[in-house]
């Protein structure tokens, strides 16, 4: 009996401590509960997709700016299958994207490639990048990260991009252990992941391994809900892995659940066409285009 009444106090004070770091956001900040609810990172108990979520494993890139038909068509000759996609957001470094449309998408599908759909969001407070503070998350994170979803939503259906694809939200590097910024960020993330799911897709989460994406290990560890469906960790200047990133427990997002972006900003030609591209490895969902 004593054991088990000093259990108590330690999960309490755990619980008080979690709140405190922002892992644990009041009940306030949570917004009415969703209709569907996210599950909290994928674990060890994962099950397979629900029907009608298409995966893909093999390598992929993204560029800033989606490429022309004809480059696209080129670059059928390279190792990469998969095509990350910058569609939306008030953070997207290419917010003019003249080859981007309902067309393109079904072009370039029936090529062959998998699409990679990525939403660039209001930022954390804390983002380390200087072009990004200007866009950061505001005063009332819940309501806002639910309005963005939204945003994703509406533009992901307006490119044909259907129900049961992933959205990718991306968050640049910032500091997590400030306490205030982490919890304004996870709350932001909570509420867009939970809209998403309500409205039938998968929300993923791309992020530096050193900061998001650790940010978010420690919130499924913690146990809290509306997490990431998928994770799309950055880590630079190493060999493609997917099942060994040192953030991540082995079986944390896995299976299907995870794209590791090992290397950023480099160049690479296939068919007499040049891009500036990131590189990934992904074992993950991919759009269903309708």
């Amino acid at each position: 009996m004593r054991r088990q009444c000093r259990w108590q106090w330690l999960t309490l004070g755990l619980g008080w401590l979690l709140l405190g770091v922002g892992l644990v956001p009041t009940a306030a900040a949570e917004g009415p509960r969703a209709v569907a609810s996210v599950r909290a990172g994928a674990d060890e108990s994962s099950g397979p997709w629900r029907s009608g979520v298409r995966t893909f494993r093999g390598r992929a890139f993204d560029a800033c700016r989606a490429p022309s038909l004809d480059t696209m068509r080129r670059w059928q000759h390279s190792k990469y299958r998969a095509v990350g996609v910058y569609y939306g957001g008030r953070a997207r470094a290419c917010p003019h994207q003249r080859n981007l449309d309902r067309a393109w998408v079904r072009s370039v599908t029936r090529m062959g490639w998998r699409i990679l759909p990525v939403y660039v969001g209001s930022q954390a407070p804390c983002v380390t990048a200087h072009h990004k503070k200007d866009v950061r998350i505001g005063r009332h994170p819940w309501s806002q990260g639910v309005r963005e979803a939204r945003d994703a939503v509406g533009r992901a259906k307006a490119l044909g991009i259907r129900s049961s694809s992933p959205l990718y939200l991306d968050m640049e590097a910032y500091n997590d252990r400030k306490k205030g910024c982490a919890r304004t960020t996870l709350s932001f993330v909570r509420a867009w992941d939970r809209e998403a799911s309500r409205q039938g897709y998968v929300p993923g989460f791309y992020s530096s391994a050193g900061s998001g994406v650790r940010h978010m290990e420690a919130a499924r560890r913690a146990g809290v809900p509306d997490l990431p469906a998928v994770m799309w960790f950055a880590r630079w200047h190493t060999r493609p892995h997917l099942y060994r990133e040192p953030v991540l427990k082995a079986r944390a997002w896995h299976p299907q659940r995870r794209i590791h972006q090992y290397a950023g900003n480099v160049k690479e030609r296939h068919g007499g066409r040049t891009l500036v591209i990131d590189r990934n490895v992904v074992d993950a969902p991919v759009a269903r285009i309708g």
